[in-house]
Order: structure tokens, then C-alpha cells, then sequence
């Protein structure tokens, strides 16, 4: 399973045994307790044959009866979105020969049934005071709302830094491009800011993701300073993507996502992603935006009346000189609206050069 649906599938689960659900509060209920518990959240084919005993119940889910059966010896079977718990007191026994790297006997049947089954297992430990949720191969440790909310915060703190960088090398993009002094490197340095917040901000997506109900505030945080974030990795992309090239603006954002951590700080890497020469001296090469980012600025725009000006246009600087007549002669644009266009283009180009030269 590649990494991001390996991701996604565990962040789903996650979001299953989050805080403020029912399953939630009956494996802590469970943890009270002084007891252990070993719950498959599934049931097919596959899981029957490794069932051995038990009784079948078929009944609707709750916390106070997932407490109740876990006092029995055994496990749990539950339903894939665990509304209904279908089988207690089973005995699980999965194929001996799956590889396990784990030492306790409810640990080492958890892990083989989630890889011999493929549906997520949780094994509740007594002794260590833990719950384990296992998917595949994988082993995930759920910790409290507490330690998660620390390192949450933390990872917030770092966004809002990162942030703040990334509005800077973007102000300074929109002035150089007004004045038509664009470098590759330029244009490289503001996608690499965005593809790092962008990382950040999906780390703290799962951390949402795991909080539940307790997470709402945090939510909230990411989602003011995230807005417009990914637009601008999409326009960056459209406005600077080489001519003549065979890449398309999601394959380039795609090799992006695709780059590691230390590759993210070569921009020369960066710059290979966008389409533009490997060589070191390419990254101080002259590059001209399209005009994509400074009119998806103009309020009111259509996208694809935004697209017809572009490629009529075929360049910034001729649409920054673009008097109201030239814009009328653009399928879909009005008298009106081309001299609203010119108007805003105007004054945010003005306003670049004032946020650079204050």
C-alpha cells in the first residue's frame, strides 16, 4: 500500500477511536477497568475462519457494553464502522507463520490478524497501561488529548513561523514581478515555503484527526492560517511552469510531495520539480510569470475568464500594460468588468511596490 493511502486509511481509523466517541470512552472504560481487550474492527470471510468459539451477538455498540464484554476472555469482533458489536468471547487464532515483531501473546495475535485480515485490530494492554491499534504491519500507540494537544500546539507554533516566512518571499515574488526581476530562484523559494507549510500543516491535520472533540479549537487555528495556501501552490505552479514543457501543473506538484525532507532544501531540486535546468546557474536565470497569482487577486474574477486573459495576455507585463480596450478584446470581458480589472491590477500593483519599498 503506498505511504499516503497507508496514511489515509490509518488517519480514518484514527478518527473512529478519537476522543469524544463511543469507542473512545469505552476503551478508556476499559483501561479503568484494570483490564485488556483485543477488538477487530471487521468482519468477513477471512476473520470467521480464525474465530474459534465465542457467541454471536449482533447488537448495537455502546461503552458500557464493550466494558462489560471485555471482561470475558476473548476478543471482540466488531462491525467495519463498529456501530454493531457482533461476536464476543471469541478466541482468535491467525496463521502462526505471519512475522510478528511483538513479545506479548494478545500483541503478537493483534498484529497477525491485522495483516492476515487487513482490517485494523486494537489490543488494549493491562499491564502497560496502553492501547494499541494496529493496521497492517504498522503499530500506532494512541496517547492521551493531553500529550497530543502539547505536541499539537508546538507544531502550531511552528506553522505560524513558517508562515510568516512564506508571506514575506511571497510580497517580495509580486513586487520583483511587477518589475519584471523574477529569477528561477525566486520563483522556487516561495513554492518550497509553500510545499513546507504545507507538511506542517498536514501533520497538524492528523493531529486534529486523532484529538476528536477535543480538537475543535485547533481546527480552527489551522484552517485561518492555512487559507489560500494551497491556491497559491496551484497558481505559483500555472504561472511559472516553463513553456514548450510535457509536465502538467499536478504532475510538478505531485514530484513536489514527492521530494524528502532534505531534498525540499535543495532549491535547485525545487527548481528541477517546476521544469527548469538542473544546472546550479539556471536557478538565476530570468523566469516571467504568466499572471495567473495577480489576477486571481481581482475580486469577482471568473476562472475561466481568468484563464481566456492569461493566454491572451501570454505574459504579466503585457497585462500589466493592457489598457481597457485591450481587455475588452478578451472573449467574456465587458466594458465593466474590464475596467474593473484594470483598476485592481492597478492598485495591487502598486501596493506590492509599496509593501517592498514601504
Amino acid at each position: 500500500m503506498p505511504t499516503s493511502d497507508r496514511d489515509a486509511a490509518l488517519r480514518s481509523v484514527l478518527a473512529t477511536v478519537a476522543p469524544g466517541t463511543w469507542l473512545r470512552d469505552g476503551l478508556e472504560r476499559i483501561l479503568r477497568g484494570n483490564t485488556g481487550a483485543l477488538i477487530v474492527l471487521g468482519f468477513d470471510k477471512i476473520v470467521a475462519s480464525l474465530c474459534t468459539g465465542g457467541f454471536p451477538l449482533d447488537v448495537e455498540s455502546s461503552a458500557t457494553r464493550l466494558r462489560e464484554l471485555a471482561k470475558m476472555d476473548g476478543a471482540l469482533v466488531l462491525s467495519s464502522d463498529g456501530t454493531r458489536i457482533l461476536r464476543a468471547a471469541t478466541h482468535l487464532m491467525p496463521d502462526p507463520s505471519v512475522d510478528t515483531d511483538e513479545s506479548g501473546t494478545r500483541h503478537r495475535t493483534a498484529q497477525r490478524v491485522a495483516m492476515q485480515t487487513g482490517h485494523p485490530v486494537i489490543s488494549v494492554s493491562q499491564s502497560m497501561r496502553i492501547i494499541g491499534l494496529y493496521l497492517g504491519k504498522q503499530r500506532y500507540v494512541l496517547e492521551t488529548s493531553g500529550e497530543l494537544l502539547g505536541r499539537a500546539n508546538q507544531a502550531i507554533a511552528t506553522l505560524e513561523r513558517y508562515k510568516a516566512r512564506l508571506d514575506e518571499v511571497s510580497n517580495t515574488l509580486s513586487a520583483l514581478e511587477i518589475e519584471d526581476l523574477v529569477t528561477v530562484r525566486d520563483a522556487a523559494m516561495v513554492l518550497q515555503r509553500l510545499e513546507m507549510v504545507r507538511r506542517i500543516a498536514d501533520e497538524i491535520t492528523g493531529y486534529v484527526i486523532e484529538l476528536g472533540t477535543d480538537g475543535r479549537l485547533l481546527a480552527l487555528q489551522l484552517e485561518e492560517l492555512m487559507a489560500g495556501v494551497d491556491a497559491d501552490r496551484d497558481l505559483i505552479v500555472r504561472d511559472y511552469l516553463p513553456s514548450g514543457g510535457r509536465r502538467t501543473a499536478d504532475e510538478v506538484l505531485a514530484e513536489l510531495v514527492g521530494l524528502s525532507a532534505t531534498d525540499l532544501l535543495d532549491l535547485g531540486l525545487v527548481a528541477a520539480a517546476m521544469g527548469f535546468a538542473t544546472a546550479p546557474e539556471s536557478l538565476d536565470g530570468v523566469a516571467s510569470p504568466r499572471g495567473y497569482r495577480l489576477l486571481a487577486r481581482v475580486p469577482r474574477l471568473p476562472g475561466p475568464t481568468l484563464d481566456r486573459v492569461v493566454q491572451h495576455f501570454d505574459g504579466l507585463q503585457k497585462l500589466l500594460a493592457a489598457t481597457v480596450e485591450d481587455l475588452q478584446s478578451v472573449e467574456g470581458v465587458g466594458e465593466s468588468r474590464a475596467r474593473s480589472v484594470r483598476e485592481a491590477i492597478s492598485r495591487l500593483a502598486d501596493a506590492s511596490i509599496i509593501d517592498r519599498y514601504p
